[in-house]
């Protein structure tokens, strides 16, 4: 779980989603991991069959609430099967999503995709932390907020911003203070010291500040920021290695996913640079367009939501689960480059995708 959600932080889920754990013992012993893009019954029988005890899915199971548990419908089923024979159930949806290198990077690269950026960064999920330290312990403190995530700027890492300036107090009776007397009025010189952090990180950092700053009572302040992470956030966009027609990018687009049926509006200018949104992504048409695509694939589109091409971009229905199918590849790997022959991780080969197209 760790790694999982170290990869994709359980806070960038959306607030409708349930990502996470949803059945089994945290502290289960892991014989073997089987990865699906949903979890059924059927997968659980294959994981059985496999002798696999945790089933990692793209979709969770639990969506909405439960208010029994009887096996009246396929959601119950799947879960009383998983208990019956102790199997775990995790799933990493639209954390997953939201991430640089979760689906739609996945998606973006079967594409060949180059010069990639999402395509709409959220606000919201990043602060400031700023604290007051001896110039002799800034470099220490420093490197403890770096450790702990802080400091990482897109490509950029360990960034930071320093001032010098004058720092009072007066230590109270029983203090214990890095400068100064107690009961007598103090005046040091400090640095002032700004780090970036993700929200998420504010525990790991303030444990880190605490532990390297050399004084008591640590001051510091915590800001909530509406600047756009630019690594996460909905979609991505990027350009082609060269222009195609429309035709040839449908082709194209056929090869790479291996989907039988593309959907899609008329648009006759060259396609160079495509935006995408693996799963349901109709919400994003207008980004897209604003972010000057020629093309936009996603899945699940209404026949009226077509209408917002409005002839300026073509957009392409791939389906949800063809869009979505090599997610459990991230899983994959992901988690055999953390625990190298510690278990089995193997992708399930019960198709899950309940449509079906006829010619």
């Amino acid at each position: 779980m760790r790694v999982l959600e170290q990869a994709a932080p359980l806070a960038y889920q959306e607030s409708y989603d349930n990502a996470g754990l949803q059945c089994g013992n945290p502290q289960l012993e892991i014989k073997g991991v089987l990865i699906a893009l949903d979890c059924t019954p059927a997968v659980v029988d294959e994981a059985i069959a496999r002798g696999c005890n945790v089933v990692v899915a793209h979709h969770p199971l639990i969506f909405k609430p439960l208010k029994r548990l009887t096996g009246a419908n396929e959601v119950e089923q799947t879960l009383l099967k998983a208990i019956k024979h102790d199997i775990a159930l995790y799933a990493a949806h639209t954390n997953l999503d939201n991430v640089r290198h979760g689906v739609n990077r996945k998606l973006a690269s079967k594409l060949g995709l180059q010069n990639l950026r999402i395509l709409a960064p959220k606000s919201g999920t990043l602060g400031k932390l700023i604290t007051y330290v001896p110039p002799t312990h800034a470099d220490a403190v420093l490197q403890a907020l770096y450790d702990a995530g802080a400091g990482q700027v897109g490509n950029y890492s360990q960034c930071s911003f320093r001032m010098e300036g004058t720092g009072t107090y007066t230590p109270g009776a029983g203090t214990n203070p890095f400068q100064g007397t107690p009961g007598q009025p103090e005046t040091a010189q400090e640095q002032r010291v700004e780090v970036l952090l993700p929200l998420h990180l504010q525990g790991a950092a303030l444990r880190a500040l605490r532990g390297a700053h050399p004084y008591e009572e640590v001051a510091y302040e915590l800001l909530k920021l509406e600047n756009v992470h630019q690594d996460v956030g909905s979609g991505m966009v990027g350009e082609l290695p060269e222009a195609l027609s429309p035709q040839e990018f449908r082709a194209r687009l056929r090869a790479a996913l291996g989907v039988p049926v593309v959907k899609y509006t008329e648009f006759a200018q060259p396609i160079k640079t495509v935006a995408l949104c693996g799963g349901a992504g109709s919400f994003l048409t207008g980004k897209a367009r604003a972010a000057g695509a020629q093309a936009y694939v996603t899945g699940d589109l209404k026949y009226h939501e077509y209408f917002a091409a409005e002839g300026q971009l073509m957009l392409c229905d791939v389906g949800h689960y063809e869009s979505e199918q090599f997610t459990s590849e991230i899983f994959r790997d992901l988690l055999t480059s953390a625990f190298t022959r510690k278990f089995a991780v193997l992708i399930a080969e019960t198709l899950t995708n309940p449509v079906r197209y006829d010619f």
